[in-house]
């Protein structure tokens, strides 16, 4: 009472003071200058402290709704337990004295408070002590404990490979060679489980070397994995990963890890989690921020056939940034159905976002905030348990542990509330995602307590963690091709010629030069799409929007507003997220926006989640869009400076994932713009023609040489254009040949269906003209290389080739 009545009348603003064992600790609110003290006092003062009144905690971001704070010791002068009054509970952890200053230690679970009465250990401290944990002027104040890493160099971890344990050769993996399922880990020990991360880490690093793919986030997920089929039995258990390419630790954990050296091959397991492989892949991915929502569904579902298994959807900070996160999180809210979402944050999109200009940080203000997150309660706890807790204290301490009630939820970690827990999700974390310690003990405790509602856990991962040169250019391992492990060199390409995503961006660039309206936006895809080059020489008119596609194209209708000529550079199959946002905000108001569509048609081990399948078909349906190919690198420049000169409508054009053919190149990288709806004869023919639309002009112009040796001259022309089709050249086309087929990396519907529906209106199709489409099959292929992908789909020259001796009643043998 004195200590609290003399505080009263010296702050004026003090919220609350406990005491126990001689200790006090008075909360000071500063409402003018919002800023806050926590200050601690000893009596007697307590060696090596030199005064009875220590500030250990201040800082000027407080949020002025908290309107209480209860400190209080229990038994060990070392042990402080903090409860932030919440909603219906209680939410606590610990904090340890370490003199001179005090330190941040374990979560202290509800059901260990229980169990053990009070906290007396303080030296039950784990990783979660880092200073990142704390806000950033508390771990200031706070010593690193003592099982931090302290052969940590910069940002790089100590890992095995720095003790020499990577090989070229398989690595031996003792322990990892005894488990074939989730079910064979069930009986480890805590020790076990971190040699089974180690060797499931080398494996994953000796498996990817072989077959290139996506490196960098599995290593990040390792200590992640393990925890998560040590604690879940999955398939009951469903665990879904976000964005997938994170899954491969996954996938040797459950029964194929024999299968690994065909990931990413033709009849291969597939780089991400998919159906029909697993029955522990109960969600297929491949795009991002899916996993809530479906997650959702699943637990919604389980709730109304009254199962009771857990759904556990792994997010990456990266598909955070995505908007269809946030809609899940909230309806999650909503529902309050039990379901754990786990956001593995490695502070990078999740995506190649950086290939050429190093890594490149999450976009916007809510990757921002995750980094600023600090150390949240670990589980919600029925107030009754805090009411317990307390009676330790007794007197009005037990009282006030009553008025949680009147308090709102989220009042954490010294900035109010954080948007997860606004949203209805309770939070926890930051968690450190490489210690195995730290991610059972929570992981079984969240299963174990069976709350009511979502829970997200933030976990906190390096990507790349465990292989050095992976953590010091997590963007060139992001995705790798095949690798020496004991080196890290990447086995360079023998092609002569550059991608047609970089013959794209030095285009853009050689546009953006002579003007200056020309602006570039792509989706966290800067590497991916080549836009990083851009950003290079424009910083301020390249835009990185995350992995935000709606929003990408709308953005980019409001540049267009104001007269700049926006180039919102997209994959093909991402384009898909954002198509009502190209219908109505674009299309619709005939707002010249550019869509530079990368990846479309076939693109190889990245399979059908990434196939540029459907764009023209979902693009030349639409009134006001121009829609164009271009058949080679340097009709790609021509085609860019074409869709700049067009200042009246929407555009789009597409290219391939590869690269080019060899052609020369525009002088200065500067295309000349093709007239609108024109295309061109490439070879003068008879008999047969083959009007082929983009990338399917080089097969058509293959399958022209083959017929060529056999005795059969026939004419190849590049359409350029789907809409507006060349009338004239199609008309020609028809009127002076037998057979008209159409050639096209795409799917039903698109540039042929165009070109058949002119036909027929035209009454071309009256007479005795032969028309045939080539398109993709009307399902999905699955990943391999382009050519087997190509034949799969009868696409390759031999197959036109075929298709127009059949037409013209030669015999087929002709070719073999």
């Amino acid at each position: 009472l004195y200590f609290f009545f003399f505080n009263y009348i010296k702050h004026r603003y003090i919220k609350s003071v406990a005491h126990e064992v001689g200790f006090f600790v008075v909360l000071i609110h500063h409402p003018l200058i919002k800023s806050l003290s926590l200050y601690l006092f000893c009596s007697p003062p307590l060696s090596p402290l030199t005064t009875t009144s220590t500030t250990f905690y201040h800082t000027t971001k407080w949020d002025s709704k908290v309107q209480l704070l209860i400190f209080f010791f229990i038994d060990n002068p070392k042990t402080l337990i903090l409860l932030v009054p919440y909603k219906h509970f209680f939410r606590s952890f610990q904090v340890s004295y370490y003199p001179p200053s005090m330190a941040l230690s374990a979560f202290a679970f509800p059901s260990y408070i229980v169990s053990k009465g009070v906290l007396t250990d303080s030296c039950k401290s784990t990783s979660l002590s880092s200073s990142r944990s704390l806000p950033s002027d508390l771990g200031s104040l706070c010593p690193k404990p003592n099982n931090c890493h302290s052969n940590r160099k910069g940002k790089v971890n100590a890992s095995l490979a720095e003790k020499g344990e990577y090989y070229s050769n398989r690595p031996p993996t003792p322990l990892l060679d005894t488990i074939n399922y989730p079910i064979h880990m069930k009986n480890l020990s805590i020790k076990e489980l971190k040699q089974l991360s180690d060797e499931l880490r080398s494996d994953v690093i000796f498996n990817v070397s072989k077959t290139g793919g996506h490196l960098g986030s599995s290593l990040g997920v390792v200590e992640l994995t393990v925890a998560l089929h040590y604690i879940f039995n999955t398939p009951q258990d469903k665990i879904l990963w976000d964005v997938g390419h994170q899954s491969y630790p996954h996938k040797i954990l459950t029964g194929r890890r024999g299968k690994m050296p065909t990931m990413r091959q033709t009849n291969g397991l597939s780089g991400f989690t998919k159906r029909g492989e697993s029955e522990h892949d109960c969600f297929g991915t491949g795009h991002s921020s899916t996993t809530i929502s479906a997650g959702l569904g699943m637990a919604v579902g389980r709730d109304l056939k009254g199962k009771n298994n857990n759904v556990v959807a792994v997010i990456g900070d990266g598909a955070m940034t995505a908007g269809q996160a946030y809609e899940a999180m909230n309806n999650a809210g909503y529902l309050d159905s039990d379901m754990i979402v786990i956001l593995n944050d490695n502070k990078q999109v999740s995506l190649p976002t950086a290939t050429l200009d190093g890594p490149s940080p999450p976009v916007g203000a809510l990757s921002s905030a995750l980094s600023r997150l600090q150390s949240n309660p670990a589980l919600r706890e029925l107030r009754e348990v805090a009411k317990g807790v307390t009676k330790q204290i007794g007197g009005p301490m037990h009282q006030l542990a009553a008025k949680v009630d009147e308090y709102a939820r989220g009042m954490i970690s010294g900035t109010g509330s954080t948007l997860f827990e606004e949203l209805g999700l309770y939070y926890i974390g930051p968690v450190d995602g490489h210690n195995i310690d730290d991610l059972v003990a929570i992981l079984k405790e969240v299963k174990s307590a069976r709350t009511t509602g979502p829970v997200l856990i933030h976990v906190i991962t390096e990507k790349g963690r465990g292989y050095p040169y992976a953590e010091r250019a997590d963007d060139k391992y992001h995705g790798v091709v095949k690798f020496d492990p004991a080196t890290g060199k990447q086995f360079k390409s023998t092609n002569k010629t550059q991608s047609f995503t970089t013959y794209f961006a030095e285009a853009l660039v050689a546009e953006a030069e002579v003007d200056k309206d020309v602006v570039a936006i792509h989706a966290a895809m800067g590497g991916g799409t080549g836009l990083n080059l851009f950003q290079r020489r424009f910083p301020t008119r390249c835009f990185d929007v995350g992995i935000a596609e709606q929003h990408a194209v709308t953005f980019a209708a409001g540049l267009a507003c104001e007269g700049l000529k926006p180039f919102c550079a997209i994959y093909s199959s991402f384009l898909q997220r954002a198509y009502d946002q190209v219908v109505h905000d674009v299309d619709l108001q005939k707002l010249p926006v550019r869509f530079a569509m990368d990846r479309a048609g076939l693109v190889g081990a990245d399979g059908p989640t990434h196939c540029g399948a459907f764009d023209v078909t979902f693009m030349a349906c639409l009134p006001n869009m121009i829609v164009m190919a271009p058949s080679d690198e340097a009709e790609l420049f021509n085609i860019v400076a074409t869709a700049a000169a067009i200042d009246d409508r929407p555009s789009c054009f597409r290219y391939p994932r590869g690269n080019g053919i060899g052609v020369a190149l525009p002088p200065g990288n500067k295309g000349v713009p093709i007239e609108i709806g024109k295309g061109r004869i490439l070879k003068e023919g008879e008999r047969v023609a083959l009007l082929g639309y983009g990338s399917a002009v080089q097969s058509c112009l293959g399958a022209a040489a083959m017929l060529e040796e056999r005795g059969f001259n026939i004419t190849v022309a590049d359409a350029r254009f789907c809409k507006p089709l060349d009338r004239a050249l199609i008309r020609s086309l028809a009127k002076s040949h037998e057979v008209l087929i159409t050639v096209e990396e795409g799917s039903i519907g698109g540039f042929g269906s165009h070109v058949v529906q002119f036909l027929a209106l035209d009454g071309l199709l009256d007479g005795k003209l032969k028309w045939r489409p080539m398109v993709l099959p009307d399902r999905y292929i699955d990943h391999g290389s382009p050519a087997d992908q190509m034949a799969e789909a009868g696409l390759m020259p031999s197959h036109i080739a075929a298709t127009a001796l059949n037409l013209i009643g030669a015999p087929r043998e002709a070719l073999y």
